[in-house]
């Protein structure tokens, strides 16, 4: 059974070299200090008679409480269980040491609780150690109490100095034991806690990035879309005019020369809204860019503009004029300017176009018709997938077919509710 099975992910995939080389010099370290100990220990006779001077068992009791160390994050329960029998046996056999023993069972009981990723095992393994070593206290304790002796610390009394000595080993025992489970315990919750912060901050960090890349994406898309409406209406004016232009050199130059005017007109008007694109674009944040003079407002000489081109056109308007948002004005007027840049491009000779704008209770609504060919629609191209944006962008919706009857032609029909909620 794996952490991830016990709610738990891992401390982490592998060990760092780091942590491997903090234990091997922590071994060392507590090797050395367990030989000073054990000669110290000998010469200050700490077990008194009983005390077992042979030095070569003092130095593989040493080996067997440091060494395994080294290898405490790789196999922290086999490394506690080994410690630890390391140290009963050292204390059993009155092994002149006892501190660094002491030092190593306390590090071994808190690497199973801090590094152990089967969290049901760690428990089990420091539960059984303590256990075992109070088990083995509790032992020792009863043998000496009921052991006839004339030397040591007084037993006369309720509360002797013996049983005063006992409770302080009793209490010293708790303490220790029960501060390398919790601290073990407390170190793996931090480690899952910080973990679990590295993770969602790296997928904090990659939705930046999505989001960034979305935006950079979703400012191309608008570019795209306002240099498509401004060049294609313009360009397609101008070719228009351009034609009429050459049929009637020769026969009227007077209308070739009002249509040579139109394609000045046309070009002049596409270079201010470029020129008026490329202001905003470059705006800062902390500058207001200049707010667009496109709006229903314009579409009257929208729509005159079209009609003097060479295809007639006419402007209705239904109802009375009610406030409607400036982005969304700019929004229906381009799409008024697209619609009509398509009638007049795929239209045919003998064309015509007519603009509705209707206000009600519930909204505006424009309606662009025209006349002429409808085959050359059956594939959307940009500028419907514009329309579509733009009037999606509006909270409204927007709708395109061809006109049955003798006439032909097409039909594109926006709506934006005045309370339409703009979609994200």
């Amino acid at each position: 059974m794996d952490a991830s099975a016990l709610g738990h992910p891992p401390p982490q995939a592998a060990l760092a070299r780091s942590y491997l080389r903090f234990d091997a010099l922590l071994a060392v370290a507590l090797f050395v200090g367990g030989l000073i100990s054990a000669a110290l220990s000998a010469v200050a006779g700490l077990y008194g008679d009983q005390q077992q001077n042979n030095m070569l068992l003092a130095l593989a009791y040493i080996t067997l409480i440091s060494v395994p160390l080294a290898f405490r994050r790789r196999w922290p329960s086999a490394v506690a269980v080994v410690v630890s029998l390391a140290y009963f046996g050292g204390v059993s056999l009155r092994v002149p040491e006892m501190y660094a023993g002491t030092i190593a069972v306390f590090i071994a009981l808190y690497t199973v609780g801090a590094w152990l990723t089967n969290r049901r095992r760690a428990r089990i393994v420091r539960i059984v150690v303590i256990a075992g070593m109070f088990a083995w206290l509790l032992t020792v304790m009863f043998l000496q109490a009921t052991a006839p002796t004339d030397t040591g610390l007084s037993r006369a009394g309720v509360f002797s100095p013996y049983v005063a000595m006992m409770l302080m080993n009793l209490l010293f025992n708790g303490l220790y034991f029960g501060g390398a489970y919790y601290l073990g315990d407390r170190a793996w919750n931090a480690r899952v806690g910080r973990d679990a912060l590295e993770e969602r901050t790296a997928e904090l960090e990659a939705e930046r990035e999505v989001t960034a890349a979305q935006a950079v994406a979703l400012d191309r898309v608008g570019i795209a879309r306002e240099l498509h409406d401004v060049v294609a209406h313009h360009v397609s004016a101008m070719g228009v005019q351009a034609g009429a232009a050459r049929a009637v050199m020769d026969a009227d130059p007077a209308l070739a020369r009002e249509a040579l005017l139109g394609i000045e007109t046309s070009a002049r008007t596409a270079i201010n809204e470029l020129q008026r694109l490329l202001q905003t674009l470059r705006t800062s944040n902390d500058v207001e860019a200049e707010a667009s003079t496109l709006s229903l407002d314009a579409i009257p000489a929208l729509v005159g503009a079209v009609d003097a081109s060479g295809m007639p056109a006419r402007l209705t308007v239904v109802g009375e004029a009610l406030p409607v948002a400036q982005f969304v004005q700019v929004n229906l007027y381009r799409i008024t300017q697209e619609a009509l840049t398509n009638a007049r491009r795929h239209g045919g000779a003998g064309a015509t176009a007519d603009v509705r704008v209707r206000y009600d209770e519930g909204g505006v609504e424009v309606e662009i018709t025209n006349t002429g060919r409808t085959k050359t629609y059956a594939e959307p191209g940009m500028g419907q997938t514009g329309m579509r944006e733009r009037a999606a962008v509006s909270g409204g919706t927007v709708e395109f077919g061809p006109r049955s009857g003798e006439r032909g032609g097409y039909r594109v029909r926006v709506r934006v509710p005045l309370d339409a909620a703009v979609p994200a």
